[in-house]
């Protein structure tokens, strides 16, 4: 990540500093199971001091050849050990848009086989699986905050993918 200091023009005219945090972008999948379970994984976040549960997701770090889609599969084999027989496509979020330039599509995974995991030896995961109703209570309850988990879950019902 680079971070930079800019002098932004303003609707009025004037100018102002901004602080800007270039990122390279990632890729967020939401699991879904057969029998209409959600896999999430548990990982400590340090910024946050605090465990939290969200979708498997990572940065769009492993070179030009890589696609979107092929980082997501990549990513929930990683930290799921599933592979998806389809990856549905939800969209783009914009996790921190006042300063950080980060992008994270969307996926939702589907016809899901199941495998083992192969984490990052930087990557302390624990794979939850719950029901899709009681992901949705536990984002209701505030106990989800991820963005990009409650982003991939909504997209994904307005879908009718659950």
């Amino acid at each position: 990540m680079k971070a930079r200091l800019d002098e932004a023009l303003l609707p009025n005219g004037k100018t102002a500093q901004r602080e800007v945090c270039e990122h390279v972008g990632g890729v967020g999948v939401l699991p879904i199971d057969r029998d209409g379970n959600v896999l999430l994984v548990r990982q400590f976040r340090y910024p946050y001091d605090t465990e939290l549960l969200e979708i498997p997701a990572g940065k769009l770090d492993h070179g030009e050849g890589e696609s979107i889609a092929d980082c997501g599969a990549r990513e929930l084999k990683e930290e799921t050990g599933c592979t998806a027989g389809r990856l549905v496509p939800l969209g783009c979020e914009y996790p921190s848009p006042g300063f950080l330039t980060e992008v994270v599509h969307l996926f939702a995974a589907l016809d899901l086989t199941e495998g083992e995991m192969q984490p990052d030896e930087d990557e302390f995961v624990e794979v939850v699986r719950l029901p899709l109703a009681e992901v949705e209570a536990m984002v209701e309850r505030d106990e989800i905050r991820d963005a990009k988990t409650v982003v991939a879950l909504y997209r994904a019902k307005l879908k009718g993918l659950y």
